[in-house]
């Protein structure tokens, strides 16, 4: 085998791998019991993670062909890091594409074509002396994960090649170590025939990103093991089977193996021991009594192998954790241990802002709590498989995974959203067989001893084929234990059997409802469904309902968990969240890549406040006299927590307690209240809310930690009616100017200008910029998808636009009415009627009227805007909240008083939209830092109100957070309605019926505006 790299491997179907070892178990081992126990590093692991030489071409003519030989000079090298992506790392640039290739419009290509002219080659090498313990035994080097293709050389000579990103790639370098000095050289390409099976809807990048690192074995080596276990009806009682597979090296015989299985305590539950054969051995374990493992108690087990040589020396022990759990599809339902289950999932890209798919043990760790924290209970890793500890912390923490192999080819069978498979891959082409099946075979071996998996995924929309069947077929023989998921089957039927669940992506809640009420084979999950992109998840409710009416259903994963946006600077050098386009990446599909419900500087967006409360196992709803408490949970009650329960007045607390009631899993019950004898409920608005917090610490979240919440609200009326301030106005008839004028205020409205145009107390102004309607809302990015500028932007030039044609103005004692009518170019029906009236107390009542007419798109918002200085930006909300929500989307916002500034009441999603908005407005008070300025408040029904250091308009025409002007304003918007915000998918999905403003409606909404 010639020494330099051969460049037609990269586009042979045939070559993916060469000298590549086969793919194995992903277990440590050690060489004594108290290694394993503890734990500890793995002392036959050397890392090569760290500072690596390295030289980046644009494509493979322009680089150093022989790097690798061992006098080739390379002082003058840059250093990369390892584990790390070139292109974050100032060589290249990333790119976001989402179903079409990144070459597309540059390279008409076909599969297996590599695009040459263009095609990144980092070349990297590392310097190394073998560790003491490695001399004299065998030593390997494994990949966690390159992309997307590779060759490695030795001390100059070729030791092999690989495809395939996400799994572990191993070669043995014994034949080439030698004493004191070894030279590692590796030659990484960014496309290759892999390539046009990862168009997965990501950043495309390349490099040595995840961990790098040399091992040895023992004399006596596990090196496989499957660990399978199997419950008996009782689900007490279980078998552990371990099928091993040894390494043996030099003149070492092997012994015997003994399996000893402890619980959780460190008890020893069983033990056996197994001679060796031919390279293989078994243990079969049996066990009574046996606590289960599910997401809800994630009972780990640990089973240590001890390897012991023909001498009877213990030369080996592997430490593996074991969840006896029994998965299974079950009159049409599927089941975990016995039970049927709903996922509450997500999708998770591996992703970090400053260091792209390189993502870290923190990230991890903070991505998990956070999961947990918010009751999701379900992952779905798309479309990759995920670093080896990601499964560890889902199997430790409790998520449900679906491990999803490497395999997306969008862009051969969906053209602009259509389904044209004329040159599909892999499709039913058998040369494209043993590449992909390689990718199902890479992550099962690796990833098979995980309790958290429940299901193996072939992929992701890559169409369907006998070529996708056969992967499905490989999982379903290798591992009865799991089921199989395929969604790309719903294009094509005749390919059904691929996958053991329905599973669809942005199915509406109707189309979901008519499969399952069509007496359905399969049961259904989402694989993919409310795309996060932006301000969206509105109307996911329509989602969970479907859980508790349909047996079939279970669940589904929201699209998706982190924004894949990457940290970036300015021309000025501050810092930003950057998307496609903004690296000079073309073809780029721009925002697409910010569907998170976390943001990418893993703050939480405001969406999952939505999340957390429609994912409750624990249903809260109270009433006056107690509260219902419905326990979904599948295996645990709910004495892990406390019930709180507090009644407040106007959002302030009277009294607050704590009971406890023990409610079965699956099971309802009741917690009456016990409030103070004395009591008394004066006139005013009541709630009662009530909660479920944490007794004790747990690993994902501290004492005190509230996992689920309930209210009620209610009302008790005042006997007596509200009157008008008492106390004399005085009223200015001017040529242009109407002003009414009180003790130590003044208030002007203006012919001319057609609206109020000053609020002045105590000598200071409040208005900046006079109200006037608004109809329009800064476009969304579900608004962009199904087009509401196109069908609605008749709304924006009414905002824009207006003529006043007719102004009145009514004296009463004590008040005084002026009134302004407007009629909009868009249709000469339609009127907004704009009622300010002033009183002694220098408080206004402010009354809008719309007059509907027919034939006209609907309204994103019915609103009234206008501006206040900018130091007037300090906020306390009696709303709901205290995080943004609407319409559709406000089950997990609660009644109560919140406090935020202006500027912190814009969400940060990443292209500037609508933000910010509270329903259920009861009060808001604005105010300066001394606590001066205005409180604005409802009369009979509550309002929505958006206070933003920027107008729709300045928000509609900025594409990025740092286009926006500097704040030099408040923008106050006080709403009777607006619509919602969708978010069934993002690119034509409408936001429901229900939460639209029809143009034909006659409507109505009335605040006050009082001075503090």
């Amino acid at each position: 085998m010639a020494n330099s790299s051969n460049l037609n491997w990269l586009s042979d179907l045939n070559v993916f791998s060469v000298n590549r070892l086969p793919a194995h178990s992903d277990h440590r081992y050690y060489t004594t019991m108290e290694e394993a126990k503890n734990a500890s590093a793995m002392s036959m692991r050397h890392e090569l993670n760290g500072y690596w030489k390295f030289n980046y071409s644009i494509n493979p003519a322009n680089r150093p062909e022989n790097f690798f030989d061992n006098d080739f000079d390379i002082t003058k090298w840059e250093n990369i890091t390892v584990p790390g992506h070139i292109q974050f790392q100032g060589y290249g640039n990333p790119q976001y594409v989402n179903t079409m290739y990144p070459w597309d419009g540059h390279k008409e290509l076909r599969p297996p074509e590599v695009r040459m002219d263009y095609n990144p080659v980092g070349s990297y090498v590392k310097y190394f002396t073998l560790p003491n313990m490695m001399k004299n035994k065998p030593v390997y080097i494994s990949f966690q994960g390159v992309e997307s293709a590779f060759f490695v050389w030795l001390n100059g000579e070729l030791v092999g090649y690989s495809e395939d990103s996400f799994t572990p790639s191993e070669f043995d370098l014994t034949p080439f170590i030698k004493e004191g000095e070894n030279k590692l050289a590796v030659e990484v390409y960014q496309y290759s025939t892999g390539s046009w099976l990862e168009d997965q809807d990501f950043w495309r990048l390349s490099g040595i990103f995840r961990d790098v690192y040399l091992y040895t074995i023992p004399e006596v080596h596990i090196n496989n093991v499957f660990i399978r276990t199997e419950l008996d009806d009782s689900f007490t009682k279980g078998k552990l089977t371990a099928d091993i597979k040894f390494q043996i090296f030099q003149t070492a015989n092997a012994g015997k193996i003994e399996g000893e299985l402890y619980d959780r305590k460190g008890r020893l539950v069983a033990s056996v021991d197994s001679l060796l054969e031919e390279g293989k051995g078994s243990l079969d374990i049996i066990a009574e009594g046996l606590e289960l493992w599910s997401a809800e108690n994630p009972y780990l087990y640990t089973l240590f192998i001890k390897v012991f040589n023909q001498a009877g020396q213990l030369v080996e022990v592997v430490p593996q954790k074991v969840g006896f759990r029994r998965f299974e599809i079950v009159d049409k339902v599927m089941q975990l241990n016995g039970k049927r289950i709903v996922f509450k999932g997500v999708n998770r890209h591996e992703f970090n802002c400053r260091s792209g798919r390189a993502v870290t043990k923190e990230d991890m760790l903070w991505d998990i709590k956070t999961l947990k924290q918010n009751n999701i209970n379900a992952v779905r890793t798309s479309h990759y498989p995920n670093q080896s500890l990601w499964y560890e912390l889902c199997d430790e923490y409790g998520v449900y995974v679906i491990d999803e192999m490497n395999l997306e080819s969008h862009g051969s069978w969906q053209k602009m959203g259509k389904v044209e498979p004329s040159w599909n891959i892999p499709g039913n082409k058998p040369e494209w067989q043993n590449i992909v099946l390689d990718r199902a075979v890479s992550m099962l071996e690796r990833d098979k001893n995980h309790p958290s998996i429940l299901i193996w995924s072939c992929g992701n929309e890559s169409y369907a084929g006998e070529v996708i069947l056969n992967v499905s077929k490989y999982f379903k023989a290798a591992d009865p234990s799991r089921l199989v998921h395929y969604e790309g089957v719903f294009h094509n039927r005749n390919y059904n059997d691929t996958s053991d669940m329905e599973s669809r992506m942005y199915a509406k809640p109707a189309d979901i409802e008519k499969y399952l009420l069509e007496n359905p084979e399969k049961p259904y999950i989402s694989c993919e469904y409310m795309h996060a992109m932006g301000n969206s998840l509105g109307g996911m409710k329509k989602y969970t309902n479907l859980e508790d009416k349909y047996p079939m259903y279970q669940g589904g994963f929201i699209w998706d968990y982190i924004d894949q946006s990457i940290m970036k600077k300015d021309r000025y050098g501050k810092e930003f969240l950057a998307y496609g386009g903004d690296f000079e990446d073309r073809p780029t599909d721009y925002g697409f890549c910010t569907n998170g419900i976390v943001y990418a500087n893993r703050k939480l967006s405001p969406k999952m406040q939505e999340v957390k409360f429609l994912y409750q196992n624990l249903k809260l709803v109270p009433d006056q006299n107690g509260v219902t408490i419905s326990n979904q949970n599948l295996f645990n009650d709910n004495s892990d927590y406390i019930l709180e329960y507090a009644l407040n007045l106007e959002g302030q607390e009277l009294y607050r307690n704590k009971a406890e009631v023990n409610v079965s899993p699956l099971s309802d019950g009741r917690a009456e209240f016990n409030w103070p004898e004395n009591i008394t409920l004066s006139p005013g608005e009541y709630s009662i809310q009530v909660s479920y917090k944490l007794k004790e610490n747990k690993i994902w979240a501290d004492k005190g930690y509230e996992i689920a919440f309930g209210q009620y609200v209610f009302e008790v009326e005042a006997l007596e009616e509200a009157t008008l301030p008492e106390g004399e106005i005085e009223v200015v008839h001017g040529d242009v100017n109407i002003g009414v004028h009180g003790r130590d205020f003044s208030i002007m409205f203006s012919r001319q200008m057609a609206s109020l145009t000053s609020i002045n107390y105590s000598g200071k102004e409040l208005i900046s910029y006079p109200p006037m309607p608004l109809f329009w809302r800064a476009t969304t990015d579900n608004d962009r998808g199904f087009l509401q500028g196109y069908d609605s932007g008749v709304w924006l030039a009414a905002s824009l636009a207006r003529k006043c044609v007719e102004v009145e103005v009514t004296e009463e004692k004590g008040s005084a009415t002026i009134g302004f009518t407007y009629k909009f170019s868009i249709n000469s029906d339609i009127k907004a009627k704009i009622l300010y009236a002033v009183y002694a107390d220098g408080s206004i009542r402010v009354k809008s009227v719309y007059k509907g007419a027919e034939n006209l798109p609907q309204i994103p918002t019915f609103a009234l805007s206008f501006k206040v200085p900018a130091e007037y930006n300090q906020l306390e909300w009696y709303a709901m909240g205290p995080e943004e929500n609407y319409v559709d989307r406000k089950n997990g916002a609660r009644l109560g008083v919140f406090k935020n500034t202006v500027t912190d009441n814009l969400s940060d999603y990443i292209m500037p939209q609508e933000s910010g908005n509270r329903t259920g407005v009861r009060r808001v008070n604005l105010t300066d830092k001394k606590g001066k300025g205005i409180r604005i408040s409802s009369v009979s029904q509550p309002l929505k109100c958006n206070f933003s250091p920027y107008t729709a308009m300045e928000l509609e025409n900025a594409q990025h957070l740092y286009e926006l002007p500097n704040v030099h304003y408040t923008v106050v918007t006080v709403a009777g309605k607006q619509m919602g915000v969708g978010g069934d998918d993002s690119w034509g999905a409408p936001v429901h019926d229900e939460y639209l403003i029809p143009a034909d409606d006659d409507m109505e909404f009335e605040f006050m505006i009082h001075r503090l």
